[in-house]
């Protein structure tokens, strides 16, 4: 694919979830042949970029976010020549392959680690970080993002690893130049293979806090206190992003993107300006119990105000409001229930209309919403299982740990992929690995397609009109009523050209009452709205986009 410098910003990414994407062979488990088979699809969206989360060997601990071999592909999803038919039919089809790098951590079940834990002395032994046992515990009071503590003790060395996810996660030590090389050397593989990029998973933790000392974070109910924020954002973290784009990732003129731990505003100028040649954006991860206990549409919009006025010198954004680390995001920022069609659009028309790189994540295109398991039991994600067991450790009941654990749960986003009102909604023939949401026989690709006021059929509009607009592509953001409680209203414009976007983020009626004479009829609306007028009252997560005469 041509690559201009920025060739990034022109991209709309589909993210792929491929482990509940499409069963090609009736496993219950999506895999390669499954997503070639809906290359078509994909295409039909009007996107120009695919992001595979990780396909590469791994016990699944962490749904493949814990690598242990970063050169081949899981069995599971196939070999590594329907990657490269994965690979060529994206291509052919003007579609770039983006995929996911975990670098800040492995698999223990990673050769590294294997041949690490044996000894002081072997050729791996410094590739993680290991430590004496202090007053024969653990070094410090750091836990784990998923429970525990995050030191694990090995008898062979008489030393605790360090693992700031789960213990089958153990950390690199990106001190060691061999490491570095490592990294590089799998970055340049890939791109060999004409891979366009990649999503680099929990990149802000590669330095770690110098002497480990405890974290002044309160502890949990297991004694141990949370220890991503002491270990975010060191300045030895960007200088080892900067060597990696400047010996793997610039060579190839690769799309990149980290999920980073955005503390403050400067966190994101930091690894998304293009003076400080580490991303191209960033994507901030923030807990979902965090999210959904405090957005608000007000709050949305001075958050995209305030990293626009920090990035739009030198900086590009990463624009998403879901991924398979959060819940739907109609369930969370919509209305799933009686707007549940308008207020999915909504979401579609702000993602596409706002500056950045659009990321649309697989499903949210028909509108699919949380799925609400009825046990504990039938979850995967083990952030759910341990949250579930840290409520009822601080005396929640069952009933109240499920239904808090439902409200965040990471599998809201896995349930499989809704295709048609088949059974297992088209998904497999066989019993799939995670249990598909109910509502799949009203809401699925197959019947959206036939539906011109779907969902589906405005996701296709929007980002048709995105494509073909240099405006929403590259213009400035300038919003209008800053202080509006419900109103979300923006002009893109660049040149002679400009767009206006206007939306009620609420599920009450609300006053129009601006000027809005300078622009034309609708181009496109989630209700049956076709032109505007002074002081118009706007229905329930109306949302439309107009153009300047």
């Amino acid at each position: 694919m041509e690559k201009r410098k920025d060739w990034y910003k022109d991209l709309v990414v589909y993210q792929i979830y491929p482990r509940s994407f499409m069963d090609s062979d009736g496993d219950g488990i999506g895999d390669l042949r499954g997503i070639i088979s809906k290359l078509d699809y994909i295409a039909s969206l009007g996107v120009n970029a695919i992001w595979l989360t990780p396909i590469y060997p791994s016990p699944c601990y962490d749904n493949g976010y814990d690598i242990s071999d970063y050169r081949s592909i899981d069995p599971m999803y196939g070999t590594f020549d329907d990657f490269i038919a994965f690979r060529d039919g994206c291509h052919e089809r003007g579609i770039a392959v983006i995929m996911d790098l975990v670098v800040n951590h492995t698999s223990s079940h990673h050769e590294w680690f294997r041949e690490s834990r044996k000894s002081r002395n072997g050729k791996y032994s410094d590739y993680y970080i290991w430590h004496d046992p202090v007053d024969g515990k653990e070094p410090n009071n750091w836990a784990g993002s998923f429970g525990g503590s995050a030191w694990e003790y090995v008898p062979e060395r008489d030393q605790y690893y360090l693992h700031l996810f789960s213990k089958e996660q153990p950390d690199l030590n990106w001190e060691c130049e061999d490491v570095r090389n490592e990294v590089i050397s799998i970055i340049r593989y890939w791109g060999d293979m004409g891979v366009d990029g990649f999503r680099v998973d929990a990149i802000s933790y590669l330095e770690k806090a110098p002497g480990f000392p405890d974290s002044p974070e309160p502890p949990f109910s297991t004694g141990f206190s949370i220890a991503m924020d002491i270990n975010s954002n060191r300045e030895g973290t960007h200088r080892y992003i900067r060597e990696l784009n400047e010996k793997a990732f610039a060579s190839y003129h690769m799309m990149t993107v980290g999920e980073v731990n955005c503390r403050m505003l400067s966190d994101y100028h930091d690894y998304a300006s293009q003076s400080r040649h580490e991303f191209d954006m960033c994507i901030p991860f923030v807990p979902p119990i965090v999210e959904i206990n405090t957005w608000s549409p007000f709050k949305m919009k001075k958050t995209i105000m305030e990293t626009y006025s920090e990035l739009k010198e030198d900086g590009w954004w990463a624009c998403f409001l879901s991924n398979h680390d959060k819940p739907r995001q109609v369930s969370l920022y919509g209305d799933d229930r009686i707007y549940r069609s308008r207020s999915a659009k909504l979401l579609a028309a702000l993602i596409q209309m706002l500056p950045g790189t659009p990321f649309v994540y697989q499903g949210e295109e028909i509108g699919m919403a949380n799925v609400y398991y009825g046990s504990i039991d039938e979850y995967n994600d083990p952030s759910t299982v341990d949250f579930y067991g840290e409520l009822i450790a601080t005396g929640h009941s069952p009933a109240e740990a499920l239904r808090e654990a439902q409200r965040v749960s990471r599998d809201n986003a896995r349930s499989p992929m809704q295709w048609n009102a088949d059974k297992n909604a088209g998904f497999s023939d066989g019993t799939p690995w995670l249990g598909v949401n109910p509502d799949y026989k009203e809401w699925n690709a197959e019947k959206e397609e036939e539906d011109a006021d779907s969902v589906l059929s405005f996701y296709k509009a929007v980002i048709a009109l995105r494509r073909g607009s240099n405006a929403i592509r590259r213009g400035g953001l300038e919003f209008i009523a800053e202080d509006d409680e419900r109103l979300f209203i923006f002009e893109r414009a660049l040149d002679d050209e400009a767009y206006a976007f206007v939306a009620n983020f609420s599920d009450k009626p609300a006053l129009l009452s601006i000027d809005l004479s300078d622009y034309g009829s609708v181009v496109l609306s989630t209700t049956e709205h076709k032109s505007i007028d002074s002081d118009m009252v706007l229905e329930p997560y109306e949302a439309f986009i107009v153009k300047r005469k």
